[in-house]
């Protein structure tokens, strides 16, 4: 990460000057009543994951939290449900994570979610009392290796931070009593949607060896509408930050 990253913005509004692979399934939602907006938005593949595990997420601690199902059926829902989310999350950002010679950092989403449905369901149907009093802390602990790895490999501070954060909750866990379900997560889902509702920084643009000559260009193309069209452009040429 070079100095100029470090002057940038973690986090701001999203531009529209997007590169092919973020094109890609892009969602645009612009809810009106006549001439009123009501909300306008994009929403990239990975903005998509984000949204995806946010609901995942929510909906697991909250249940936990607030309803008497019993373990073991929650157990087979939520390993199901994860599983499924683990499936389109690989499925959705693949073609993003291979131009951006990422492809690793997706895989090891899919290895550190599975490594947790494993523990969380041996604690569960075979009475792993110490897994089950650290269920919280386990999931925490989890996303922020994750946002820690896939920082790293985006050079983004903002999910550096966010891995921090999650490091962080599992030290205030022990001051909610009672509600660590529901702290972990709205802690989980909270950084899922705000990644998902905002843009962040990341290393600048490299060549993608996925992509053909036309779509480079396109790239290039777009990296310069960005530049024009931010304030700190001089910066950010050096920066290339976009989603």
């Amino acid at each position: 990460m070079n100095l100029s990253s470090l002057a940038q913005p973690l986090l701001k509004e999203k531009q529209e000057e997007l590169d092919i692979q973020d094109l890609q399934g892009l969602w645009r939602i612009n809810w009106k009543i006549d001439r009123i907006t009501l909300y306008s938005g994009i929403y990239t593949r990975v903005d998509q994951v984000f949204i995806i595990w946010a609901v995942i997420v929510g909906v697991m601690f909250a249940t936990a939290q607030f309803l008497p199902i019993n373990w073991t059926i929650q157990a087979i829902w939520w390993s199901s449900l994860t599983i499924v989310g683990a499936i389109a999350m690989m499925s959705l950002t693949w073609f993003w994570a291979g131009v951006e010679r990422l492809r690793w950092v997706v895989c090891g989403w899919a290895i550190l979610v599975l490594t947790g449905v494993v523990f969380t369901d041996l604690g569960i149907f075979l009475g792993w009392g110490e897994i089950l009093i650290h269920l919280c802390p386990m999931w925490l602990s989890l996303s922020a290796i994750g946002y820690l790895f896939t920082g790293i490999g985006l050079r983004s501070r903002a999910l550096c931070l966010a891995g921090c954060l999650h490091f962080l909750s599992v030290g205030f866990l022990s001051y909610v009593g009672g509600w660590q379900f529901l702290t972990t997560g709205a802690v989980m889902s909270c950084s899922l949607l705000l990644l998902a509702q905002l843009q962040w920084d990341m290393r600048s643009p490299i060549e993608y060896a996925l992509l053909t000559s036309a779509q480079q260009q396109f790239n290039r193309q777009q990296h310069q509408q960005r530049i024009r069209h931010t304030p700190t452009g001089k910066q950010t040429t050096a920066v290339g930050i976009r989603k």
